[in-house]
């Protein structure tokens, strides 16, 4: 069984650990790597390793970082099927789905190679006599990052690319669920030219996450996972007086007008709710239907249930399977909860499996109605491929429900009417609003920007602002005298 190596000071190498975890291929839980637990001595060194390659690696100029990036999104397109096959294979994902994750972080790795103009200070000639006032953009140093097991490509590209573009260097923790793929990211980095200790990556769990957590040469953190992981990773980082961004949980809502086109709307929810096996932060999990709108959940319901998920080859599977047996258990226990709370089950995906994988984590499509907010269904972030369906009188109804949830990353409006749909974004409480999109992650030039329970810290991923989570501002004002002469001390301090 083949070992999965780390990334330190710029060899991938074998860890001394005689403590390993398990990676397992969801689709019939083999054992497909043996992943090490990071030393401490293993983590030390990682972290000198990356501490040591910022004190040149911020001096390169930034044009040559910029072309690091170049030659690293060249690469990741080269190999982009390949790494969507390896991703595919640890994660259960569909091949297309796989493609997407990769997708997705190729294109904020093209942003990181426009860092240039990002990192554009300001200035001002003659702010008082003779006097000018400029800002610098710089980097904090060494960064962390803790990447989950759902985007394994996607997420570490929002992370490590943007960082290091901005002149920091970087320890990476990915899941221990899926870490291969980031491994065949960090290879390819390595291949586009950046330099021995720029990133390093290293293996384990809780503990090996606080050990970084509490080094004190970890300048600043980024964290994707869940809601109980992402407080504590941001409670024990600014308590160690580091930055922090990191982002949770979601309950997204669609909600659905009754002007809406019919057909769009169905279409769209059905790929928005059970896609990617309903693994995913952006996911819509609860439709909510206003006035005569709720005569389409029969007709949803139904075409959900045509889905069906099968192996990452497989060119009919939806969607793949869950993570886990442990993830399955979790998503299992919440559909029964929902029915003995008085929930109508439409489309019930309890019992399926795959023929010849029936030991894989398998949960069918599964449509709820007749739910209210005060079921554990709706409370609760499920991650499986499970939506609810609720029924709201009017649109300002839909509002209030939304506004009410803790969590507020992405929501969604299906209307043929501007008036409402400008009503709207203003009005919900949630970070990342789509008009006619179910699922409105943004490209890369924005920012991802979960509000509430979904996000803790104040800058958000990739686009300008990460660019100010990474860096620092420096402000210089400056006077330049005419001649050596200085009539006598300058006893008074202004710029007037």
């Amino acid at each position: 069984m083949s070992k999965v190596k780390q990334l330190i000071n710029g060899n991938f190498e074998f860890s001394a650990s005689a403590d390993f975890i398990s990676v397992t291929n969801p689709a019939n839980n083999k054992e497909i790597a043996q992943l090490p637990v990071t030393t401490d001595a293993e983590i030390s060194a990682a972290v000198e390793s990356a501490k040591q390659a910022f004190e040149s690696w911020k001096k390169v100029p930034i044009s040559e970082r910029a072309r690091v990036m170049l030659r690293y999104q060249h690469l990741l397109k080269e190999n982009h099927d390949d790494i969507a096959k390896i991703l595919s294979q640890e994660t259960g994902k569909t091949l297309e789905d796989a493609k997407g994750d990769v997708w997705r972080g190729i294109e904020v790795v093209e942003q990181a190679a426009n860092v240039a103009s990002l990192m554009m200070g300001e200035t001002v000639e003659n702010v008082a006599t003779n006097i000018d006032t400029y800002s610098m953009i710089q980097p904090l140093g060494v960064c962390f990052g803790i990447t989950p097991f759902n985007f394994p490509a996607m997420i570490p590209l929002w992370m490590f690319p943007m960082a290091i573009a901005c002149g920091n260097t970087f320890v990476l923790k990915p899941s221990e669920q899926d870490p291969l793929t980031p491994m065949k990211l960090a290879e390819l980095f390595a291949q586009a030219g950046a330099p021995k200790g720029v990133l390093n990556i290293v293996h384990g769990g809780k503990e090996q996450v606080n050990t970084l957590l509490e080094h004190p040469d970890i300048k600043a953190v980024s964290f994707v996972g869940s809601v109980p992981v992402g407080q504590h990773i941001y409670r024990t980082a600014t308590a160690n007086m580091k930055r922090a961004q990191c982002f949770a949980g979601a309950k997204n809502h669609s909600v659905i007008m009754p002007d809406a086109n019919k057909q769009q709307v169905l279409n769209n929810l059905v790929g928005a709710s059970v896609g990617a096996a309903g693994q995913r932060c952006m996911a819509i999990s609860v439709a909510v239907f206003v006035g005569e709108s709720s005569e389409w959940i029969d007709e949803l319901a139904a075409k959900i249930g045509q889905v069906k998920p099968g192996l990452w080859d497989d060119k009919e599977a939806g969607f793949g399977p869950l993570i886990s047996p442990q993830a399955k258990a979790r998503v299992l226990s919440l559909i029964e909860q929902g029915k003995k709370e008085g929930a109508t089950c439409l489309v019930d995906g309890s019992d399926f499996s795959v023929e010849g994988h029936e030991n894989g984590n398998w949960v069918g499509p599964t449509v709820f109605t007749n739910v209210n907010a005060e079921m554990q269904i709706y409370q609760q972030e499920i991650f499986g491929p499970v939506l609810c369906c609720m029924r709201v009188d009017s649109l300002a109804d839909a509002i209030a429900l939304v506004n009410a949830n803790p969590f507020g990353n992405g929501t969604s409006i299906f209307t043929s009417s501007g008036a409402v749909a400008r009503n709207y974004q203003s009005n919900v409480e949630v970070g990342q609003v789509g008009i006619n999109v179910p699922i409105p992650v943004p490209l890369p030039f924005f920012s991802f920007t979960g509000w509430k329970n979904s996000f803790y810290g104040d800058l958000h991923a990739y686009g300008k602002q990460a660019i100010r989570f990474y860096t620092e501002t420096k402000t210089i004002t400056a006077r330049w005298f005419d001649d050596e002469t200085v009539s006598g001390p300058n006893m008074t301090i202004n710029l007037r």
